[in-house]
């Protein structure tokens, strides 16, 4: 080893056998920066799982308050109901800025089991019977199987948009149980749109 090198180390403050490694302050620096990252990943995981495990509910909901606003735009196209039973049967209590509630209609007020819709083919009305299902293990609806949806509720909003006596807002809210990594969580899908008296 040459004087120059010497000189260098002894500059540097190590002696030339010594090695340096990490201090104590160091190492826990770099623990806590680990246990931050996984951590994170955990918390990332746990969101990933709850999404995964809400997804089939939550596209349950979203279906059925399709059929629902779909089976009342048949029926009007159909005359199973006349225009005047497309509301409430009492007047709806939250009805949007713009619009009315007007009762005397078909349509149940309040969230109720969501039942199958009876003879008139729509639903949250007073031929409502038995729960709706889902197709079990042979993916046939109507077979012994069925799984019935427990846990929905249902409820349809119908009001009169102001100034314009051929259109109305329909209001369709499903409320289910979700399981997520956490626990049971109860989760609200809402769909809104507008019918016309009109086809």
């Amino acid at each position: 080893m040459g004087r120059g090198e010497v000189d260098e180390m002894t500059a540097t403050g190590l002696s030339p056998g010594s090695e340096r490694g990490f201090t104590l302050f160091e190492a826990l620096i770099a623990m806590t920066l680990l246990t931050v990252a996984l951590l994170a990943l955990a918390q990332a995981l746990v969101l990933g799982l709850n999404i995964a495990a809400t997804s089939t509910p939550s596209l349950v909901a979203r279906e059925k308050a399709r059929e629902a606003i779909e089976s009342v735009h048949t029926a009007r196209d159909t005359h199973t109901i006349l225009w005047a039973q497309i509301r409430n049967v009492g007047v709806p209590g939250a009805c949007p800025a713009g619009t009315t509630g007007v009762g005397g209609g078909a349509f149940q007020d309040g969230e109720i089991d969501m039942l199958a819709p009876g003879p008139d083919g729509l639903v949250n009305t007073a031929d409502d019977a038995g729960l709706e299902a889902l197709p079990g293990p042979d993916n046939q609806l109507g077979t012994a199987d069925d799984v019935p949806l427990m846990g929905y509720t249902r409820q349809i909003e119908i009001c009169d948009v102001d100034g314009n006596p051929d259109l109305r807002q329909i209001v369709v809210t499903i409320r289910f149980n979700a399981s997520n990594a956490i626990g049971e969580r109860r989760r609200t899908y809402r769909l809104s749109t507008l019918i016309s008296r009109f086809s």
